[in-house]
């Protein structure tokens, strides 16, 4: 598939998967409009990057499906002057639109294999405000707090408190929490000291692994 092919699905994907859905964000349809999701894919799977469906990247772990990464992109409420934590680097997408809507990304992966891949996506693409690391990502990244944002990749059974305590006031995490098996994607907002969380929808996540998720 030539390079402008993937430029049409990518629009498409913009125009049938995410404005009827509620996307309305500016700088987060650009993004999606951007980032070219397909490189974060393996080759033989690059034709089916745009559709709206999560994919397989390896070691048990998904590329979200495009809506998903699109909403939970927009419920951070970006403004392009952020600094973000993402937990579950996984093939690097969500960093990767993360990057182009708030000035830097913190990414924590567990999984070395997957971390060196989109290490090397991130670096060819020159998104060079993604800094990352190999962790228990539900520990969050105490050097670097407070976070205005923080997103996290993968369900757990709770909200890990670490990461509560690393969110900045004012400041905004969506998480999925919940089963094994479905969660609901939460939006946690801190402001003056009081913590609320509001449901966003339904989804399947893989699991959020560590010592305030679950065991491995």
């Amino acid at each position: 598939m030539r390079t402008n092919q993937f430029d049409i699905n990518r629009e498409r994907m913009v125009e049938e998967q995410l404005i009827p859905r509620g996307i309305v964000d500016a700088g987060t349809l650009a993004a999606m409009r951007t980032v070219p999701r397909h490189t974060f894919v393996d080759d033989a799977m690059g034709y089916k990057a745009y559709g709206d469906h999560p994919l397989p990247i390896g070691s048990g772990q998904t590329i979200s499906q495009p809506y998903i990464v699109a909403l939970m992109t927009q419920a951070l409420g970006l403004t392009g002057s952020e600094k973000v934590l993402e937990i579950g680097t996984g093939s690097g997408y969500q960093a990767a639109v993360l990057s182009r809507v708030c000035d830097r990304v913190y990414t924590i992966e567990r999984i070395d294999s997957l971390l060196v891949r989109a290490r090397r996506i991130f670096d060819r693409l020159h998104y060079l405000n993604i800094i990352s690391r190999i962790d228990d990502g539900t520990i969050g990244w105490p050097d670097e707090a407070p976070f205005d944002g923080i997103l996290v990749t993968a369900g757990g059974p709770e909200i890990p408190q670490p990461l509560l305590e690393q969110l900045a006031d004012p400041g905004r995490m969506v998480i999925p929490v919940g089963g094994r098996d479905v969660q609901e994607l939460q939006l946690v907002t801190k402001q003056n000291g009081e913590v609320t969380v509001s449901p966003i929808e339904q989804v399947r996540f893989v699991d959020l692994i560590g010592s305030h998720g679950w065991a491995d």
